[in-house]
């Protein structure tokens, strides 16, 4: 259904009262007995648009009694204000009526796919009616559910479950970036999830890498012989890479890595390790293990000539102090090898979705890991865009790929120089050219670099109580209106806002129920404490009753005294 299609026994629920505080607003009488025209529903008013007459639709924005009980009517608490409106012939259903705030948002364009606002107000007096299923179903969502480039996330919180389906256009965010923002325990680990099935469903066949500081997402694995995601010889592929198995090969640091790794240089160390970084990658062109490091180190100490061939002694303070500090890092570390490396090909396929947990892992190391492997992939799909890179090359991806980050604001943090910040922007402002898109998630938008949260143009927002973390959301997040804004707080666990360039306007969901199970679910303390009491107690039962009964003390008289043996 069109907004502009004959419109055939639509629900009067108001008449329009006149303009509201701004241009785009305007304000309706209705009496809503049912209290259907809740904070957040959509309505509409007629209006002639280029010799068609169409619907203009609308969010409420608010809502306010014009006419309640009257005072005396709530005297005595005990007595319902209804009982004595009864006994006096008041009529409270028939007298109550609500001034409701409407947020103007046009006309669906099917030739445009967005709304368009007419800028024709509606008259006084003219009735306004509620939005019919079909009508949202059909404009809300950018594509519909089960369509190539769709990912159902939810219903629309202000009508029954399922009545209207609302589907994530998976191009919008995948060109634009996508951020999930919500307190702890309101369930953004729960929609990740939703999310990433959808990703991998068969009209959409995915290729994700998932960061997982916490080592939530093991279940994304039931996928793989889940009924729901096969279609032909379709099979979603899941691929865990736990801390003992991530590999960062040495020579793929940056020197900002190396820097950001070595523990309180000293200005002469860091120019030392400059020149050693460059001495490495002259002399083993781009390929060195940490022996040909720290023989870089050696060799490009101050003072020393180029072409001696003598090693610079390590009582050197500056020389010393450097290969100490590279060796305390490097040496013996599970992570960065001589020789291993996670290959992008393994890393990124379309069809599998990997998770890297990194659990256990330092939290400079994480980042590290993190921006070597953004840096990697991100070069990859220049080279072979621009193909510099061909079948068989390490570094050629000849298809887009989506990376996701859990606790993105440890990864670019607002206060503080991470070295996974700068590719991170990079990839935000610069990586939809070459198909490298990116999801984040965090619990504290407060601690994330702004300029990273604002470049992230669709946006799922759950509950927030944090009044900084709201404060940064409404200086970041231009497509949420601020009406939705103050519904922030009072979201229950598991209802969202959507916004952004994957949905025509925003939207308050209900999460869809994920297939595989979750993994993020917060510990039952008092049930494990009680648990392992029992057990406990049962455990060592079962060891007394197996050890062999004490030998019986006999009493002994010795000299007048009586001894036990």
């Amino acid at each position: 259904m069109n907004s502009s299609l004959p419109i055939t026994s639509p629900e009067c629920v108001g008449t329009v009262k006149g303009p509201g505080e701004t241009p785009h607003e305007y304000t309706f009488i209705a009496p809503d007995p049912a209290r259907r025209v809740k904070h957040g529903e959509f309505v509409y008013y007629l209006a002639e648009v280029d010799d068609a007459r169409l619907r203009i639709l609308g969010r409420v924005t608010g809502r306010r009694s014009v006419r309640l009980f009257p005072d005396s009517f709530m005297a005595d608490p005990a007595v319902p204000p209804s009982q004595v409106a009864a006994l006096v012939g008041y009529d409270s259903d028939a007298n109550e009526l609500f001034e409701i705030t409407v947020a103007v948002l046009g006309y669906y364009s099917e030739t445009l796919k967005e709304f368009v606002n007419p800028r024709v107000p509606p008259t006084g007096g003219a009735p306004v009616y509620i939005a019919e299923d079909e009508l949202l179903t059909q404009v809300l969502s950018r594509r519909k559910q089960g369509e190539i480039g769709s990912a159902y996330l939810g219903t629309l919180l202000s009508r029954p479950a399922g009545a209207v389906p609302v589907a994530l256009d998976v191009r919008g965010f995948t060109s634009t970036h996508l951020a999930i923002i919500a307190s702890t325990g309101s369930g953004k680990s729960y929609l990740a999830g939703v999310l990433l099935e959808e990703l991998m469903m068969p009209h959409n066949r995915a290729s994700v890498v998932i960061l997982d500081p916490h080592g939530e997402y093991d279940t994304l694995q039931e996928m793989q012989n889940a009924p729901e995601f096969r279609h032909g010889d379709y099979r979603p592929t899941v691929r865990i890479f736990r801390p003992d198995t991530i590999r960062v090969r040495i020579d793929s640091l940056t020197l900002a890595d190396l820097r950001y790794l070595l523990p309180s240089l000293s200005e002469k160390m860091h120019y030392q390790l400059g020149r050693a970084y460059a001495f490495a990658q002259r002399s083993f062109r781009d390929h060195y293990t940490l022996e040909q490091l720290l023989y870089a180190v050696r060799q490009s100490a101050e003072g020393k000539r180029a072409d001696a061939d003598e090693e610079v002694s390590e009582d050197d303070s500056t020389t010393g102090g450097l290969v100490w500090r590279i060796n305390s890092a490097l040496r013996g570390n599970r992570i960065f090898n001589d020789f291993e490396n996670l290959e992008l090909g393994e890393l990124f396929k379309p069809g599998q979705c990997t998770v890297i947990q990194l659990n256990e892992v330092d939290r400079r190391e994480q980042q590290v890991v993190a921006a070597t492997l953004l840096r990697r992939v991100y070069q990859a799909r220049i080279n072979t865009t621009k193909r510099q890179a061909g079948p068989g090359d390490p570094d050629y991806i000849p298809y887009p790929v989506f990376c996701l980050i859990e606790e993105a604001h440890n990864f670019a943090p607002a206060s503080a120089d991470a070295v996974s910040t700068d590719v991170l922007k990079q990839i935000l402002s610069e990586g939809r050219k070459f198909g490298v898109s990116v999801g984040l998630i965090t619990q504290r938008p407060g601690k994330l670099d702004g300029d990273v949260l604002s470049q992230c143009m669709t946006q799922c927002i759950m509950r927030i109580t944090n009044p900084i973390d709201q404060n940064r959301i409404a200086e970041s997040v231009e497509s949420v209106g601020r009406d939705l804004l103050y519904e922030l707080p009072s979201l229950s666990k598991g209802q969202v806002i959507v916004s952004g360039s994957s949905v025509n306007t925003p939207v308050m969901l209900r999460v869809r129920t994920r297939i595989t199970r979750h993994g993020g679910a917060d510990v039952d303390a008092p049930a494990e404490w009680v648990r392992w009491f029992v057990e406990g107690r049962a455990a060592s039962s079962a060891r007394d009753r197996a050890l062999p009964a004490a030998p019986r003390e006999l009493p002994i008289e010795e000299d007048g005294d009586i001894l036990f043996a």
